[in-house]
């Protein structure tokens, strides 16, 4: 009799040890994959929704090339924001978006930056001299090759006739933030990033904008994604689209279509 009551006191044991993660994952929030630039606005943003009485959003932030990269090897995120539409175009045709979810939140701006107090006499327009200003130092910018900010900042510099005159100079790096950290600590003397991203930062300044012609427009293309299973991610998603989230981000410096 004892014996059957220890087994039967041991089997409720493990049946609740194994509730345990269940429970914690029920209290947790929509895992979110984010472009780097949004760090500031989304953790706004999901503060303002734990606010509301919801779990928090789990945030996960890098280039939105490695998101892309990430979710079609089978992430379970529930939301994806990239900085371009291309890596967003990239996940849809693998099949990995919720159909009808896919939406535009927000644009931004192109600037050179300097670490600041540093004098920069250099005015931005075609023919530049940058190659000039930037003398051994280097040119911060994420990868030219794949991620959003980096691409669009060849672009710009291209269209402006100084691309070759700066490509050897180009200190790369994985996302946005990483090329702006490059400018604040002093490793390169210029940086390519977002407007948000030098608002963001006390330690850089802002050299000049970048012509909005020069580059594809800079959209932020928001979606759920088919692994998407939290009860929630629909609701944050509304909830970032609407007039709410996206006066937060506006807050931020991020630009409205």
């Amino acid at each position: 009799m004892r014996k059957g009551k220890l087994l039967l006191a041991l089997g409720w044991l493990a049946l609740l040890l194994a509730a345990f993660p269940a429970m914690a994952a029920s209290k947790r929030g929509p895992l979110i994959l984010a472009a780097a630039s949004l760090q500031e606005s989304m953790n706004a943003a999901a503060d303002a929704w734990a606010a509301r009485g919801h779990p928090r959003p789990v945030l996960s932030f890098a280039g939105s090339s490695a998101l892309a990269r990430q979710i079609k090897a089978g992430a379970p995120a529930d939301l994806f924001l990239s900085a371009d539409e291309d890596w967003m175009d990239d996940v849809e045709r693998a099949g990995f978006l919720q159909r009808g979810t896919r939406a535009d939140l927000a644009g931004n701006r192109l600037v050179l930056v300097a670490p600041a107090g540093q004098r920069v006499a250099l005015r931005i327009g075609r023919g530049m001299p940058i190659a000039r200003a930037l003398g051994d130092s280097r040119l911060a910018m994420a990868n030219p090759d794949s991620v959003p900010a980096g691409k669009y900042g060849k672009a710009a510099l291209t269209a402006l006739g100084v691309w070759t005159s700066v490509s050897a100079k180009v200190a790369r790096a994985d996302n946005v933030r990483g090329a702006l950290a490059l400018v604040e600590r002093g490793a390169a003397k210029l940086g390519v990033v977002y407007a948000t991203d030098a608002r963001a930062s006390k330690l850089v300044q802002v050299v000049g904008v970048f012509p909005a012609d020069s580059h594809a427009p800079i959209r932020y293309p928001l979606a759920r994604l088919k692994a998407s299973t939290h009860r929630d991610a629909e609701g944050f998603r509304r909830f970032l689209l609407s007039g709410t989230g996206r006066a937060i981000l506006g807050r931020y410096g991020f630009t409205a279509f």
